[in-house]
């Protein structure tokens, strides 16, 4: 197993003549900046990824965002775009059986999200992922709902903090370090399903849920016996890697001749 540890930075457009943030809802959030680091099932440091990533959709890069990132236009003007830097991606990830590795679930979000507006396929892509920004806050026992930022959990780690914050590749370096001290046999992957986002103008459904209680109660039926915690998380990990139909396989019906 390796584990693909990656962060992104983004650009959003910016009208100076209302002096205000601008966005196309289609992708309002544009990928200029893909850092990553591979680790083995060890946590050694196989390999690095950076690039920037020339905008399309906002050609300059917004005032806040440039302040925030160090990021200017000169150093998105030559870079190549979005297409061949996530094809580049997708041969350093090179297998399927990866695990992506986030500081909180936004950028798999918008990964994806820019993937679609490009029209790019995402079947390759791992579907598995682990969210260490959640596992984080568990860690230092952080309220319920309240997360822990990057920043502050290196701090608590008394962490060397000798790179700069949001830039994609040492925020990677950072979560890997922060993913080796916290490790733990609770850390599972999850199946990340991407569910489109629906401009505002379109009429939204309401968002079906999981009834975990009568999933798990079948099962308990089934092996007439309660279930362990382990267990309930395998059957979680199942059932969401079966939606997304990557193990289907075509069933032909041969006739006889």
């Amino acid at each position: 197993m390796e584990y693909i540890v990656f962060d992104l930075e983004f650009n959003q457009g910016f009208d100076k003549t209302l002096n205000k943030t601008v966005s196309n809802e289609r992708c309002p959030f544009e990928i200029i900046q893909i850092g990553a680091i591979k680790l083995d099932s060890h946590f050694n440091v196989l390999d690095t990824f950076n690039a920037y990533i020339k905008p399309d959709i906002y050609k300059d890069i917004h005032p806040f965002i440039g302040k925030m990132t160090g990021i200017s236009n000169s150093d998105v003007k030559d870079a190549y775009n979005f297409t061949q830097v996530f094809k580049d991606f997708k041969k350093f990830i090179s297998s399927k059986d990866s695990v992506l590795c986030v500081w909180g679930t936004g950028d798999l979000k918008e990964l994806y999200r820019n993937i679609n507006y490009y029209n790019l396929p995402s079947k390759n892509l791992p579907k598995l992922y682990i969210n260490i920004q959640q596992y984080a806050s568990l860690y230092f026992n952080n309220p319920a709902g309240k997360s822990i930022g990057l920043q502050n959990a290196i701090s608590m780690l008394n962490l060397d903090q000798d790179k700069s914050y949001h830039d994609a590749l040492n925020d990677a370096y950072y979560t890997a370090q922060v993913f080796m001290r916290i490790k733990n046999p609770d850390i599972v992957p999850d199946v990340y399903i991407y569910t489109s986002v629906t401009p505002s103008s379109v009429k939204r459904n309401t968002k079906k849920q999981v009834d975990y209680d009568k999933l798990f109660n079948e099962f308990r039926k089934i092996l007439k016996r309660d279930l362990t915690k382990e267990e309930k998380k395998i059957i979680n990990l199942a059932y969401k890697m079966g939606k997304t139909n990557q193990f289907l396989i075509d069933n032909f019906d041969y006739k006889k001749k």
